[in-house]
């Protein structure tokens, strides 16, 4: 009997699972790259935003992402302060007529406890795969997320060059030079609906 009410506490817990699920409203994804401008002596930093974001993830008790856990990003929709870079990344760097979405498939993450708290902040490290366009390469996301009841916000970032995802490097007039680095940032909200 006692074998018997281990083993149904144990497949309990393993059962166990904590689950967010993205709000996009209030949820968005950034690209920041360092080029520099004609006209200009300082380098500057060129910064895309979209909004377009969905997703979720349902974590084990051990940080370990479970099937389904995804995210996905619009590209089409993302736009800076200069129109003929976002038409040069839209049609040249990511192609997004033909490769819409950036897809995020999270593995584990590293430094929450369980149950999930209901207030408190955490550092966090996201580990997964990214994929842009055809191409799909593991990133570590690093980050902190903030529990505020049924609510959780994550501030986090990765980064990875051009050639890592085979993209062309943005070439208009106004500008000299694009940095070959690229980091993306996201702030995403979540509803808290499983701790």
């Amino acid at each position: 009997m006692a074998r018997l009410l281990f083993v149904l506490l144990f497949c309990g817990a393993a059962l166990a699972q904590s689950h967010l699920e993205l709000v996009p409203a209030q949820s968005e994804a950034r690209y920041r790259v360092r080029e520099q401008l004609v006209g200009l002596n300082f380098p500057n930093d060129a910064v895309g935003v979209s909004k377009q974001v969905q997703g979720g993830v349902r974590l084990d008790r051990n940080g370990r992402a479970l099937e389904g856990s995804r995210f996905t990003v619009d590209l089409s929709a993302l736009t800076s302060d200069e129109a003929r870079r976002d038409n040069f990344i839209r049609r040249n760097t990511l192609n997004t007529a033909q490769y819409p979405l950036a897809e995020f498939v999270p593995k584990e993450v590293r430094g929450l406890s369980f149950p999930l708290p209901t207030s408190g902040k955490a550092r966090v490290q996201i580990l997964g795969d990214l994929k842009i366009r055809q191409t799909v390469r593991s990133v570590t996301w690093e980050g902190e997320v903030e529990f505020r009841g049924d609510t959780a916000v994550l501030q986090a970032s990765t980064a990875f060059t051009f050639k890592d995802f085979g993209l062309t490097q943005p070439r208009v007039a106004v500008v000299l030079s694009v940095d070959e680095n690229i980091r993306l940032e996201v702030s995403f909200t979540f509803r808290v609906l499983e701790r």
